[in-house]
């Protein structure tokens, strides 16, 4: 289970206002970033085959079934600072993140 800070819902919730409409947020994981993986966010039109839907914060949260497997446990927020605003991820599945906090290393699976 994925879970959104009020913030965090917010803010993407504003972010998608600019968006076409009906469009779903995608989070993802990928390969790259300094610890190993990074997340990724997105917009997206389709719901893929493996595709899982999430209904958080009255967000419709989109996770392909690879990351979803690295994304179990994820507590998403979101917090402005004198650098700006930025989205923070707290995954329990990490054993490692770099100082930009976007980016993590976990166990092999």
């Amino acid at each position: 289970m994925i879970h959104l800070s009020q913030a965090a819902a917010s803010e993407i919730g504003r972010i998608k206002s600019k968006q076409q409409p009906n469009v779903l947020f995608r989070l993802a994981v990928k390969p790259g970033g300094c610890s190993g993986f990074f997340y990724d966010m997105s917009f997206d039109k389709a719901i893929k085959v493996d595709d899982q839907v999430f209904n958080l914060d009255e967000i419709q949260v989109v996770i392909d079934a690879t990351s979803l497997s690295y994304l179990n446990g994820l507590r998403m927020d979101y917090s402005e600072d004198l650098m700006g605003g930025g989205f923070r991820f707290q995954n329990p599945q990490a054993i490692a993140t770099c100082g930009c906090g976007n980016s993590f290393s976990i166990t092999s699976q």
